[in-house]
């Protein structure tokens, strides 16, 4: 929707709200919005217009405004702005921290932020934050857990598009970003899609880390892991954070993952004593050698929609396994990522969307 006056003041009855309320009714699909005292701002695609009541409240005033004056922009003592970004349902509660390179939240504050009925429910909550060593910026990661991953391939998805929406930036872009995990390269693609340089994959055992002895150099696969009584076959890869990817137990059928009970399952993998940091698990059911189906139980933040790093992992798992090629559509609950694990570089390119939800402010 455009907006053709820059400002326009209508003169109201004192029910001000009522009117703005009505008035924002007419003004078509609102994507996302923010609440102040008798202030709304909206977005639309090519547009934001505010509308607030006038103090004495006989007036209600409708502004268009620009991407860089924005909601965040705002300063408030103990009220959190943020913009809820999503990753195919992997959601997160995206924060500018530009101006401080410790997060402007804690851990435990974090946590009750994600909490989906006391709270703005997500994921995670991310911190786009200055750079380092030469980077464009950092991103730290708070799980709904109030741990700290290293990195999160949805997360960096959404911190790009967040990063493009904070320096007003249009079309193919991209920006090296320091992570837990190392340095990682996102590129905005024109139709709006993120591509991810996720770096290369860990294999060392040690390093993943698992307590899992190396059977294939010092890389686990397709190993032997007893969980509650039951042997599965396992890969361990690290994308700078542990998985642990399973096509299925041990002498035993190929898995169907929709049949899985991952609420049951998942947690015995996460905090199962061969991974001393905890790991993340895949599920995954081969559709072909270039179509993946995967379920995730990510650690510290349990069943999510989708898992970037964990989407890249698998692939490697699978590759190394023999069961897929070096490029795939992996299908997780929330959508399709495609994969490439490049043979001339040994990086691996993850690609998929990331979405802005919606503009929030959250008392701490």
């Amino acid at each position: 929707m455009e907006i053709a006056a820059v400002t326009s003041t209508v003169s109201v009855a004192p029910q001000s709200r009522q009117l703005v309320n009505a008035l924002s009714g007419k003004l078509g699909s609102v994507s996302s919005l923010s609440f102040g005292f008798f202030e709304k701002e909206y977005c639309f695609k090519s547009s934001r217009l505010r509308l607030s009541a006038s103090a004495s409240m006989d007036a209600v005033t409708a502004e268009k405004i620009s991407p860089a004056a924005s909601f965040l922009d705002k300063r408030e003592n103990g009220v959190l702005h943020f913009v809820k970004y999503h990753g195919l349902g992997n959601d997160f509660i995206l924060v500018d921290n530009r101006d401080s390179s410790e997060p402007k939240i804690t851990q435990e504050q974090a946590a009750k932020l994600c909490d989906r009925n006391f709270g703005v429910g997500a994921d995670g909550v991310i911190f786009a934050m200055p750079g380092v060593n030469g980077t464009d910026y950092t991103m730290r990661i708070f799980n709904s857990d109030g741990s700290e991953p290293e990195m999160c391939g949805n997360g960096v998805r959404c911190f790009a598009r967040f990063i493009a929406e904070l320096e007003n930036l249009q079309g193919k872009h991209s920006f090296t970003i320091h992570t837990g995990a190392g340095l990682i390269v996102p590129e905005i693609q024109d139709d709006g899609q993120v591509k991810v340089d996720m770096g290369t994959p860990i294999l060392k055992a040690q390093d993943v880390p698992t307590k899992l002895p190396g059977n294939k150099g010092e890389a686990v696969v397709q190993a032997e892991l007893v969980v509650d009584g039951v042997s599965w076959n396992v890969t361990c890869v690290s994308m700078g954070n542990p998985h642990c990817i399973t096509f299925g137990k041990k002498g035993g059928p190929s898995l169907k993952v929709d049949d899985l009970n991952l609420p049951e399952i998942g947690p015995k993998f996460e905090h199962h004593e061969m991974f001393p940091a905890r790991t993340n698990t895949e599920f995954v059911e081969v559709l072909s050698r270039s179509h993946l189906k995967m379920r995730v139980w990510e650690r510290g933040a349990g069943a999510t929609l989708a898992c970037g790093t964990g989407a890249c992992a698998l692939v490697v798992a699978a590759v190394l396994e023999g069961r897929a090629n070096r490029k795939c559509t992996v299908d997780l609950p929330g959508g399709p990522l495609e994969i490439e694990w490049k043979q001339e570089d040994n990086h691996i390119y993850m690609t998929g969307p990331a979405e802005a939800v919606f503009y929030g402010s959250a008392l701490l």
